[in-house]
């Protein structure tokens, strides 16, 4: 008795597992080798597509026919074998070899003219079939993007709902991706020790072990997680209608950090005023060192007359520097008045904020829509095409997210006039009980530059502080018809200037939005 191989194929590995037709094609080829007395000498069973080429199972078989003696090939139907025209030509040479090719459901003779015409036309129409499929799911599946909806599988952090719906956030999952950005972006971790940081805080794979620096990498440079549908085959860049688990602006500051546009440093010591103080002699920083228990910051530069200056005198100056920038009970109850004035009209403002963000996303509707309209007319390329509009959907994603937040009644920059009002009214006491980590940023929050000559500490101050710190200084009591001189006008000045500083003025910020929009629009121009 003749032996010979059988093949029989799915097209994915869940039709495998938990579909019937493995069997039924098995039982079907049974049947068909009792009847022509055909001994089944080995079994292939693959879960994979025919559309494509590169089945291993399938081109295992072929190569084990070549080099056997077997007889031939037994398969269910002609398209469970090929459903390309490359892998229907293997198995005609096959044929013309002299090797047998046998379908359990279609009474074919593949040595005859006509069995072998037969045959032909039907791997021509099964080919045809895959690409009309194919068309059909691409056509599905770019409109799902197009409508803003991810057709894959959710990503780590997201939940899916089914056909048709937006992936939602997992309260499980989803807060270990928003602290892995948080985390990164304040540049005081590489991957390594953020991997550790986040396994210490349970972050944990499928096998319950520490998650890989790729896919860590991976998941930093998503742009799902911020509202955007980015198709890594393609680049082409679609605009997610799932609730972002970042912004895109915390994005940004992340890609910045991956892509070497920010470094991340890190230090064997720790020392308070680390890259802080600057040598007012030669301009570089001066160095942190431990000696005889006390912590030096010393210039390393031979010729310079500065040598060395220790911490507790660098602490006693910086001290009185932010007793300066803090205001007495008397002028902080002045200037809180024009703050609470401020937070009385901030319905107004915002309505103000929410149409300047419309006018924006308006603006970047009609540049997308010329955008596409060059693309139809063949102005552009579609490589062009895709880049310029990646651009316009991450602003118009910032843009939108700002938008959300206004609409919601975001009190951010009323939060920032608070947190500023707390800062006048504690600066020196909460550097002094602060820790490191405190005094560091409160340092680099109020203070631009600290220059240190011999032993003295010269201190610059940002914008307002230096207004504050200077306010008996200024010429708000110079005897002048045209300056007040009272207590209440001067800081009733001092609250409406530094009200100007904190919040900037709407229509400065508008014409500075207009100025960056004409730039980016010029430059996708060119």
């Amino acid at each position: 008795m003749k032996k010979y191989v059988a093949y029989i194929r799915v097209s994915t590995q869940k039709q495998g597992q938990t579909g019937v037709s493995l069997q039924e094609q098995r039982a079907a080829i049974e049947r068909y080798a009792e009847i022509n007395r055909l001994q089944i000498e080995t079994w292939y069973e693959e879960r994979e597509t025919a559309a494509k080429r590169g089945r291993p199972i399938f081109t295992q078989m072929l190569e084990q026919v070549e080099r056997s003696s077997i007889s031939g090939i037994i398969l269910h139907k002609i398209d469970r074998g090929a459903r390309n025209l490359r892998d229907w030509a293997d198995l005609g040479g096959l044929v013309d070899k002299g090797i047998e090719v046998h379908s359990a459901n279609e009474s074919l003779d593949l040595h005859s003219r006509g069995g072998r015409l037969s045959a032909d036309i039907q791997a021509v129409v099964a080919a045809d079939y895959i690409r009309n499929l194919r068309e059909e799911t691409l056509k599905g599946f770019y409109g799902r993007l197009r409508q803003g909806l991810y057709p894959l599988a959710a990503p780590y952090g997201y939940l899916d709902q089914g056909r048709g719906k937006a992936k939602i956030p997992d309260p499980k999952t989803a807060p270990f991706i928003r602290h892995a950005f948080e985390l990164y972006a304040s540049g005081r971790y590489t991957l390594r020790a953020l991997r550790e940081e986040l396994h210490k805080l349970g972050l944990r794979n499928r096998g319950g072990k520490k998650i890989s620096l790729d896919w860590l990498s991976r998941t930093l440079n998503n742009p799902f997680y911020a509202g955007i549908i980015k198709l890594k085959t393609t680049d082409e860049t679609f605009r997610g209608i799932h609730e972002p688990l970042v912004t895109k602006d915390l994005y940004d500051r992340v890609q910045d950090i991956l892509n070497g546009r920010k470094n991340i440093k890190t230090f064997r010591h720790d020392f308070l005023y680390r890259c802080l103080l600057t040598c007012g002699d030669c301009g570089y920083s001066l160095i942190g060192e431990r000696q005889k228990g006390h912590i030096y910051y010393r210039c390393h530069e031979r010729a310079c007359p500065t040598k060395s200056i220790r911490q507790e005198l660098v602490d006693v100056q910086i001290g009185r520097v932010l007793k300066r920038v803090q205001l007495s009970p008397e002028e902080m109850d002045q200037v809180v008045k024009h703050f609470d004035a401020f937070d009385h009209h901030w319905e107004e403002r915002q309505t103000t904020m929410i149409a300047a963000a419309e006018l924006r996303l308006s603006n970047m509707t009609e540049r997308m829509d010329r955008l596409t309209d060059a693309l139809i007319d063949g102005l552009i390329s579609k490589d062009t095409f895709e880049r310029r509009r990646a651009s316009i959907l991450e602003n118009q994603v910032a843009t939108e997210q700002s938008l959300a937040s206004l609409r919601a009644g975001d009190r951010s920059i009323l939060e920032r006039l608070e947190k500023f009002l707390e800062l006048l009214k504690t600066a020196q006491r909460s550097y002094l009980a602060g820790n490191a980590d405190h005094k560091r940023i409160l340092l680099q929050e109020v203070t631009s530059n600290r220059l240190v000559s011999g032993k003295n500490v010269a201190v610059e101050l940002f914008p307002p502080f230096d207004l504050i710190a200077n306010r008996e200084k200024s010429d708000w009591c110079c005897l002048s018809r045209n300056k007040p001189r009272t207590f209440s006008k001067k800081t009733s000045v001092l609250g409406k200037q530094l009200i100007n500083i904190v919040v900037p003025d709407l229509k400065a910020e508008e014409a500075a939005y207009t100025e960056r929009l004409r730039k980016m629009l010029t430059d996708m121009e060119e």
